[in-house]
Parts: C-alpha cells; sequence; structure tokens
C-alpha cells in the first residue's frame, strides 16, 4: 500500500516497523511535511491483518489526512482509507485505514474496549495537549495492558517531547526521528510600529488587525508564493479579510474550524490564482495547504480557560509559544524555500513561553472526569496520564456531574451518566438535550444545544435571534455547520419526545437553564444591564446589547475578564420566573434563613432560586438551633470581643493558659481559635440567646470552667490560685498574664521568714516573685527565695535601708518577723 513517493519519513520507516514488531510501541519524532501522517498508516497496514486507525485531534485534519491517503493509493475515500468524525463518516468492510478524530475514538474505546478487529493504532500530533488525546492515549495503554497485548500502538509528534511521551508509554518504548523536509525559510521580523495593546480575554486590538493586514500586503509584494496568516480566531480572520478588501488578482480564503466541510476542503486544494490563506491554528499542524511559500503569524493563540470558583469558562487570547511559532514558520517551507513574517520583535520572541500549556492545565475537566469515570477511573489513579489532574478542577467536574446525576454518591458512573456521555457532547449540553427534549420536543432540543455548541458563534447576544437567523438560512456560513450539529444530536435522542406546547424564545431559555442552572439571572435594578445569576456572580449586558429592559435571563456564554467584578454576557435568552424555576429545581428553596447580618442575627422566611431572593419576610419564631449556629458565625466573625468578659472571666482564662502551656493536654486550649473552633464551652446560655446583646450577659468565667473535666475541674484552684497567701498573711493576686512566666508582686518584709517561694501547677513550677520596696516599686526578682535572702538581699538591704530607714530591715530576715504594712512606725 506504500505508494512510491519521495517523503523523508520513508527511511525511517524500516527501523519503526521493526521496533513496532519488537515492543509493540513507539514514538515518531518527525517535523511537518515528512509524511508521518500519511505514509506511516499505510507501512502499517501492510504488515498487520487488522485495521489500522489513525487519531486526529481535529475533524479538518482527519478528513485531509484520509483525502491524501486515498488520493496516494489511487482509491476514494470510503474503500480503502476511510475516515469517521463527528456527523459524517465514509467506511466500507474493504477500509484498511480509518482516520478518525480523537474524541471518535474516546467514544469507540468505551463501545469496544478490546478494539476488535483493530490492529494498530496511531495517535498523531500528540505535543498539542487537547483532552481528548491526553484520553485516547491513556485508555489505548490500559487497553494493551489488560485487554490487547498485541495491539500496537505509534503516537506521533512534531516536536520533541518524545521523552515524556515514552516514558508514559512504557519502558520499552522506543524514540524513532525522521528526518524532515529541509527547505530554507527566512525569518523577518515585522513588528508593529505604533503602540498595540496586549490581548486581553477575547480582545485582539484593532491596530494589530491593521498591522497584520499590511503586512500581508507588503509580503505579496516582497515575495513569490501564496500566503498562510495565522490568527486567533473567526472574527480576527473576518477582520483582517475585511481590511484587505479586493486584492488584484489575488483570492483571500479563510480556513477554520467553525466553516462548514466543503469550504475547509476548498480551502485544502489549489487555487486558479494566487492565494491569501487566513486561517486559525487549524493550520499548524497535520495539514498541507498547497502552494504556500509565506507565512504571516500575528502571534497570537486561542486557549480555553475556566473560573472554577464562578463556574465561567472562556476562551482567551494568549501569545503563542516558541514552539507553536516555529511550527507555523515550517508551513512556509513545506514545498519550496520560503519566508515567515512574525508579526513582533526578536526581543519579544525570545520572552515567549517555550511551549503552550496542555489543555488540561486550564479547561473545564466536566467531560473529561465523565469519560474516566465510564473507564471506571474517576480519579485517573490507574492511568498514564501526561499530566496529573488539577485536584480543584477535577473536584469542581465530580461536583457538576454529581449534580446532574451523572456520578453517584461514591463516585461512580450511573446509568444516566453513561447515556450522557454516549451524546457525545459536553455533559451538561447532553443534560440539556436529553432532559429538554422531553419538554419541547428533541427537534427544538436539538437545535438549542447545536447553538450552544462551541462550533457555532453568533453575531449577536439574543439567541432566539441569533436561533431564527440559522433557521431562515440568514447566516449560511454558520447554517450549514449548525444543521450537521443539530441533526447529530437529534439523533442521539432515542425516547423520540413529540414537540411542546412552549414557545420558541422560552424553549430555547429552557435548554440553556437545563445545560447553566447556575447562570439564570434576574436584573439587579429595572432597567439596569447588570444581573445576579442563581450561582451567586454577577453579569453585564454589553452597551449594545439586544437584550435591554428584560428581567430575567438565561445565559449562555458569559465570561469574566482578568479585574472585572462582573461578568460580560455573550449569549442569552429572556426567560420567565416559572421557567427558571423548572430549569434551576435543584436551586429552588422555600424555607426559614437565620444568618449572621450586619453585626446580629437576621431571621427571614425566604423563597429563593440560589442567590437570588424570590420573596422575603420576617420568620418569627426562628429555630432556637439555627440562632445559635448565626450566634455563632456572628463569634467566628466578629471575635470573642462580642462576650463581656469581667476581669474574673480574663483572669480564668488567664490562669488556664498557663495550665495548657505548662501541663498540656488535658488542660484545654483557651487561644481565640481553639475557643472559636468549638462554641459548645458556652453551654445553654448560647441556645437560648437571640440577639448579640444576649452574648453580653454569658457568665463567660463560668463557662470557661466547663471546658475542664471533673478532675482538672477540682485541681483547677490549687494549681493556678487567683491569689496566694504570702508569710504576712495578705492574699496576693497571682499575674498570669503571660502564661509562660507568671509571677507575684509582694513587698519584701511580707516575705521575711520564709526560705521557699511559692510554686504552682502542684508544685512543679516555682513562682516567681517581683519583690517590691515599701512604695511598691521593683527592687528584685527571683524564684529563688533562700538565694536571694543569701546573695542579693545584702545590696538590696544597703541600697533601700537609706530611703527607707523607718521599715524593719533585719541582718537575717529569714528568722525576722514577716510585715505587710505599708506606713513607718512612729
Amino acid at each position: 500500500m506504500v505508494p512510491d513517493v519521495d517523503l523523508p519519513v520513508r527511511a525511517a520507516l524500516p527501523e519503526l516497523l521493526t521496533t513496532l514488531r519488537g515492543s509493540g510501541t513507539a514514538v515518531l519524532v518527525a517535523p511537518p511535511g515528512s509524511g508521518k501522517t500519511t505514509l506511516v498508516p499505510l507501512a502499517l497496514a501492510d504488515q498487520v491483518k487488522g485495521r489500522v486507525i489513525v487519531a486526529e485531534p481535529r475533524r479538518i485534519a482527519a478528513r485531509a489526512a484520509a483525502s491524501r491517503m486515498a488520493q496516494l493509493t489511487g482509491t476514494r475515500a470510503g474503500g480503502l482509507i476511510g475516515y469517521t468524525v463527528r456527523g459524517d463518516s465514509r467506511t466500507s468492510g474493504d477500509t484498511r485505514v480509518e482516520v478518525v478524530t480523537t474524541g471518535v475514538l474516546v467514544q469507540r474505546l468505551h463501545r469496544d474496549p478490546e478494539l476488535a478487529g483493530v490492529a494498530a493504532i496511531v495517535l498523531d500530533e500528540c505535543h498539542e495537549r487537547h483532552l481528548d488525546t491526553d484520553l485516547a492515549l491513556a485508555f489505548t495503554l490500559d487497553c494493551r495492558t489488560h485487554l490487547r497485548p498485541d495491539l500496537l500502538l505509534l503516537a506521533t509528534s512534531a516536536t520533541a517531547e518524545a521523552e515524556r511521551l515514552a516514558a508514559v508509554m512504557g519502558p520499552q518504548t522506543a524514540i524513532v526521528s525522521a528526518a524532515g523536509i529541509t527547505h530554507p525559510v527566512d525569518v523577518v521580523w515585522a513588528p508593529p510600529t505604533g503602540p498595540v495593546d496586549a490581548p486581553y480575554g477575547l480582545r485582539v486590538d484593532p491596530r494589530l488587525l491593521d498591522h497584520v493586514a499590511a503586512v500581508v500586503r507588503r509580503a505579496l509584494v516582497e515575495s513569490p508564493g501564496d500566503i498562510l496568516a495565522f490568527l486567533p480566531g473567526a472574527a480576527e480572520i473576518s477582520g483582517v479579510a475585511n481590511r484587505l478588501g479586493r486584492l488584484r488578482e489575488v483570492d483571500v480564503v479563510s480556513l477554520h474550524g467553525r466553516q462548514d466541510a466543503s469550504v475547509q476542503d476548498e480551502a485544502l486544494r489549489p487555487g486558479l490564482r494566487r492565494r491569501v490563506v487566513l486561517a486559525t491554528a487549524v493550520a499548524e499542524s497535520s495539514l498541507t495547504v498547497p502552494g504556500v511559500r509565506i507565512v504571516v503569524d500575528a502571534g497570537l493563540a486561542r486557549v480555553p480557560r475556566t473560573d472554577h470558583g464562578r463556574g465561567l469558562g472562556a476562551l482567551v487570547t494568549v501569545r503563542a509559544s516558541r514552539a507553536a511559532a516555529t511550527q507555523r514558520a515550517g508551513r512556509a517551507g513545506r514545498e519550496a524555500p520560503g519566508r515567515v513574517y512574525r508579526c513582533w520583535s526578536e526581543h519579544d520572541h525570545a520572552r515567549l513561553p517555550a511551549q503552550a500549556d496542555p489543555e488540561i492545565a486550564g479547561a473545564d475537566l466536566t467531560g473529561f472526569v465523565l469519560h474516566l469515570a465510564c473507564w471506571g477511573q474517576t480519579d485517573a489513579a490507574g492511568l498514564a496520564l501526561l499530566d496529573p489532574l488539577p485536584a480543584a478542577a477535577a473536584q469542581v467536574a465530580r461536583e457538576t456531574l454529581t449534580a446532574i446525576g451523572a456520578l453517584d454518591e461514591a463516585g461512580r458512573v450511573t446509568a444516566r451518566g453513561r447515556d450522557l456521555a454516549d451524546v457525545g457532547a459536553h455533559p451538561r449540553l447532553a443534560r440539556a438535550l436529553l432532559d429538554g427534549a422531553e419538554h419541547v420536543g428533541s427537534t427544538v432540543a436539538a437545535e438549542v444545544v447545536a447553538l450552544l455548541s462551541a462550533d457555532v458563534r453568533t453575531s449577536t447576544d439574543d439567541l432566539p435571534a441569533a436561533l431564527r437567523r440559522l433557521r431562515g438560512k440568514a447566516e449560511p456560513s454558520a447554517t450549514a455547520a449548525w444543521r450537521t450539529e443539530a441533526r447529530q444530536l437529534a439523533a442521539g435522542i432515542t425516547s423520540h419526545p413529540p414537540a411542546g406546547t412552549m414557545s420558541a424564545d422560552l424553549a430555547a431559555a429552557l435548554l440553556i437553564g437545563l445545560a447553566f442552572p447556575e447562570r439564570i439571572g434576574r436584573v439587579r435594578t429595572a432597567g439596569g444591564r447588570v444581573y445576579l445569576m442563581t450561582g451567586g456572580t454577577a453579569a453585564e449586558l454589553a452597551p449594545d446589547t439586544a437584550l435591554g429592559g428584560v428581567e430575567w435571563l438565561a445565559i449562555a456564554d458569559a465570561d469574566r475578564q482578568p479585574g472585572n467584578a462582573a461578568a460580560r454576557i455573550r449569549l442569552a435568552a429572556p426567560i420567565d420566573v416559572e421557567t427558571a424555576k423548572l430549569a434551576a429545581d435543584t436551586l429552588y428553596a422555600d424555607r426559614g434563613e437565620v444568618t449572621w447580618t450586619s453585626g446580629d442575627v437576621l431571621a427571614r422566611h425566604r423563597t429563593r432560586l440560589g442567590a437570588i431572593v424570590l420573596t422575603d419576610r420576617p420568620l418569627t419564631k426562628p429555630d432556637p438551633q439555627e440562632v445559635a449556629a448565626a450566634l455563632s458565625e456572628g463569634l467566628r466573625r466578629n471575635g470573642l470581643k462580642l462576650l463581656r468578659w469581667t476581669p474574673e472571666a480574663t483572669g480564668v482564662r488567664e490562669r488556664l493558659a498557663f495550665l495548657h502551656h505548662t501541663l498540656g493536654e488535658p488542660w484545654p486550649a483557651v487561644d481565640d481559635a481553639a475557643l472559636l473552633a468549638d462554641l459548645g464551652w458556652l453551654g445553654p446560655a448560647l441556645v437560648t440567646a437571640r440577639h448579640r446583646a444576649d452574648l453580653a450577659r454569658i457568665d463567660v468565667s463560668a463557662a470557661l470552667r466547663r471546658l475542664l473535666p471533673w478532675a482538672q475541674a477540682a485541681q483547677f484552684d490549687e494549681y493556678a490560685p487567683d491569689r496566694i497567701e504570702v508569710p504576712s498573711g495578705s492574699r496576693i493576686r497571682v499575674d498570669y498574664t503571660d502564661p509562660t512566666a507568671p509571677f507575684l508582686a509582694v513587698k519584701v518584709q511580707e516575705m521575711f521568714g520564709s526560705a521557699e517561694a511559692p510554686t504552682l501547677a502542684g508544685g512543679r513550677v516555682p513562682l516567681v516573685l517581683h519583690l517590691l520596696s515599701p512604695a511598691g516599686r521593683p527592687a528584685a526578682v527571683t524564684a529563688d527565695l533562700a538565694s536571694f535572702w543569701h546573695n542579693g538581699y545584702v545590696s538590696v538591704r544597703s541600697e533601700l535601708r537609706g530611703r527607707y530607714p523607718n521599715h524593719p530591715w533585719p541582718d537575717n530576715p529569714l528568722k525576722a518577723k514577716p510585715s505587710g504594712r505599708t506606713k513607718p512606725r512612729k
């Protein structure tokens, strides 16, 4: 089957096939244009008896690869060479090589984990690190390990991420390299001459699009051949095309993932005249755009990012990586020497990231985790993933899947979860499709969900209006892709429910609400543009919105850009409150709420839809336990200062802190964190309290004593006495302010006759004495009273006797009578 074509990968085929026969796995590193996507599968088909499946990350690449291999073998697609992508399949019993998308391969592995009749799998472009590619690799390796050790697995990559791939695939996996076509590509650094803002969210500075159009015109004059210009999205392609206008004897062609297959295929055929092909990243790898000698690179890429805390996903525009820039530049040298115009400086190039982040690092993982659950590995612990699951994103995904019934409480996939996975759409959209069809019929449900899918975008934020335009074929470029997706989705609804009686606009809103119940919003102020969504996030309509004055919205698409308080609504539909409650029934609540609000207990009876309060009235008889919980929350927010700390209560707390520091458990910790962690020590007084003012009536001293076990309660006053009787007969308060060093401030004369300092903690800790003069001023500090009488007393006596001559200063204080008098004898 291998045609006689001179492509660089041909020289590596003997080594590659020998390696696969020996170990069953291999990694092929080959640059674009080497023939790895076309010659390698054909060579494998000559060596094995079963079918060879080639998995590509994009539909356009899968169709193009199948078309090229069919051309090389002199056959038609659907015969010896076939393909299967979502909504389109051309295969037969004669098919030996089938090109599929990685998503199709994942679904096929779920249905038939043994891959009966398949002899080899080729995973192409693994370096792009799409979620489906990571899944396909992990599932196929698991299949080889447990079910099909004879299955050959080849991972190909146009970049040198080979060592990581080989390590994941197993210790016997060898790396085979193939040279590429060595046509030189000159680099022209063409940065804008004026200021251009960095990309922000989906926004690209129009001045950059002006500059890209100018560079295209410059390249048409300076260099021969067709031009391939890389832009981040369809909107930017349209913008540059409009700026170029009609070029003399040059056709301007677009190429992106949202186009109909026939339009994409036309862009991949040679033109009758010179062409400028404006493309997204779909043209970076796997595809050959014929006639291209020049690449104009805007230097941007669009990647998925998810705000897991708010449940908002978005495509954001970022600077392309150096690896992507190299891939793009290589397109100019696939057929002959070429030139790349980079719309940035050589200095900026050195600061670009070396590689793009894998999708698993920032994308929504709901569908990914559902696939893992269907495979029996919800936590992916037993699978060979190139990167571990991000814990926070995976947890959010599991919570979402549990909420829609796809996972049970133990994290196992349910029968409903398998039904959702079979739809082949995002689990949220699959839920809307299956549940919504019961209310509005399968046709309407499929049409709305097709519009919500990532492959169809609209020119308005009014979804019902966009749907009417698509149904009326007012947007031909989007209509074909939308109709294909709608047919595919409708085919997945097996129940065939009849059409409902709900209006078309309200049906669209219901479908949105079923998919995104946390994005149903009510306007905050009448006539305003800011909405509070049920999930608690604010969202704002654009100033030029078509949805102004609508009270309730079901929001299909919203993203929050860094620095913005509210998300920007991109696509929504008006909805009424009853339909909102139907769509978000799990968020509806009718109950009393007792909360700590504005510094006190607030008891209200509310009906709410998530964060949106529908009705609100006073709650006259709140549950005492809920009041106690609200007061506890108030204490945790505002601190223990809400209690009344009498000197006695403060003293008990300081004594307990000393004992905990000195003796440890079971003497309780009484720092703020410990007391606030469990407020049960406040006892029944907390349960009977109704308002903040009641907290100040609690006997904190008695409450603190309740922290003590029975044995320790009996020892408390002995081990940490509030006052100690000194030899003079005075009862003096011990200072426990510092739990590590309590002390007793006592006049020197009151300790006469005593050789030992008092002790604390059952005799374990000598009490530090701050000895004072008759006037109460510090004279000495000691914990060893006997040593002080023998050594330190002499100097103290000498100093103080002159100041206080009428007070007793005996030569032998151990035999002197203690005195608590504060005035001298007359």
